[in-house]
């Protein structure tokens, strides 16, 4: 189950070991799984050595934790992992300016995810399409034979299709299989389906059947989640005329993107700072999922944002996101990596639904994150102040130095660049 709720005041205070205690505390983790968090080495090398080949050891990133999530009227508290500064404090925050209208929406489509089997050779491609779809019954029969477990729990396939493409090969005939893969991501079982039904199709078609592979551009599993942010609550000083400026501010900077693919590019980037830290956090596959994403942007249309804003009668921000989620509870890394388990632990989720989204709110409140700022004050000022600390460390600041020289960087007005962190560090060190 989700947490109580996702408010923790004075939470960036506390010590790493503090932070991880309370989290424990709240989510009921098991000591186990707070040890996954305390160890760099939290993946055996022989649990990593079953991962993938040729392993030599493994490498860590920070778990970061986004606060004031409210999605569903359930509370969430959300692991990222990324290297990347100012990404977890802008989700954060963002989070926490749309609670005067209840948070969150989700509306996800079921967890359908498509097969793909390539027909080429073909003498009448438009008679084999024909021919395909008249045996549909006897097809989805043969998929559902190959995983009755998955059919029992209420997935298999649902449906098949067919399309002629043109191609410098010349016409191919491709058949879609539509899998409801429930919370698994489905790959597996998406793909061993297509090879079981490939004799059947060359059969029916009299073609040859080349590639049986699952696409990650999943226009049958798309996760939406929407919110709404009140002018009030888009200004730290709560001065609605103000609010309605941001607004106005951060509308011009979603249209820029809607119409230049260019922006759109770094646009949905920023929504992928959030979507995909989750995604490695829970163990996904975030490659899967970020194809999905930027394909999706770009099907049927020019290439452009995965969010949409407006303003309603009443002057308020009204956003939303829809973008491709294939995720899953059910195999892959999450069930080998305990660092993963303890992740989805703390979230309280139990199905793939749960985790799409999750993922699709952080991606919205991300993407408000860089336009608010873009808008306002740009994104640079404070994702300087953020990155401060490790800009200080690599001027030489060492154990305490590291917060003072930070501190003092974070209370000047101008620019922040190294070579004044730098400074700053020689000032110190002389006093």
């Amino acid at each position: 189950m989700p947490v109580d709720s996702s408010r923790l005041e004075g939470f960036y205070k506390l010590s790493v070991s503090e932070r991880r205690e309370k989290l424990a505390e709240i989510a009921g983790l098991t000591p186990e799984q707070v040890e996954a968090w305390s160890s760099s080495g939290e993946l055996s090398e022989d649990a990593a050595d079953r991962m993938i080949e040729n392993v030599v050891g493994t490498y860590s990133l920070p778990i970061g934790i986004a606060t004031n999530f409210v999605i569903d009227g359930e509370h969430y508290l959300i692991p990222f992992v990324l290297e990347e500064p100012s990404v977890v404090a802008a989700a954060s925050n963002m989070a926490k300016r749309c609670h005067a209208k209840g948070g969150f929406t989700s509306n996800n489509d079921e967890p359908v995810m498509i097969g793909q089997i390539q027909i080429v050779g073909c003498e009448d491609p438009e008679a084999a399409r024909g021919s395909i779809m008249a045996a549909k019954a006897e097809l989805v029969d043969s998929c559902n034979e190959v995983d009755p477990i998955l059919v029992k729990f209420g997935g298999g396939c649902r449906d098949i299709r067919a399309r002629i493409i043109e191609t410098e090969s010349g016409p191919m005939v491709i058949v879609h299989i539509l899998v409801d893969c429930r919370d698994a991501m489905g790959a597996n079982a998406v793909n061993t389906m297509a090879e079981t039904i490939a004799p059947k199709v060359e059969e029916i078609t009299g073609g040859t059947v080349i590639l049986r592979i699952i696409s990650n551009l999943a226009v049958h599993r798309l996760a939406r989640v929407s919110a709404v942010f009140t002018p009030a609550e888009m200004v730290n000083s709560g001065d609605v005329g103000q609010g309605s400026d941001v607004i106005d501010g951060v509308l011009q900077a979603y249209h820029f993107a809607k119409a230049d693919p260019f922006r759109a590019t770094t646009h949905n980037k920023g929504i992928m700072n959030a979507i995909s830290p989750i995604a490695i956090a829970c163990g996904q596959d975030w490659r899967a999922i970020e194809s999905g994403a930027h394909s999706f942007a770009a099907h049927e249309r020019t290439y452009g944002s995965l969010t949409h804003w407006e303003k309603d009668s009443e002057g308020n921000l009204v956003g939303s996101i829809e973008l491709p989620m294939a995720v899953g509870l059910v195999g892959g890394a999450v069930r080998v990596h305990p660092a993963a388990q303890a992740n989805v632990a703390l979230l309280g989720i139990s199905s793939a639904n749960g985790l799409a989204k999750v993922m699709a709110a952080a991606g919205l409140a991300q993407n408000l994150g860089a336009l608010r700022a873009l808008a306002t004050v740009g994104i640079q000022a404070g994702h300087m102040k953020l990155h401060v600390r490790n800009m200080a460390v690599t001027a030489g600041a060492e154990g305490e130095e590291v917060d003072i020289v930070a501190a003092r960087m974070r209370a000047h007005d101008g620019r922040i660049t190294q070579k004044a962190v730098e400074e700053e560090l020689a000032k110190l060190r002389s006093e």
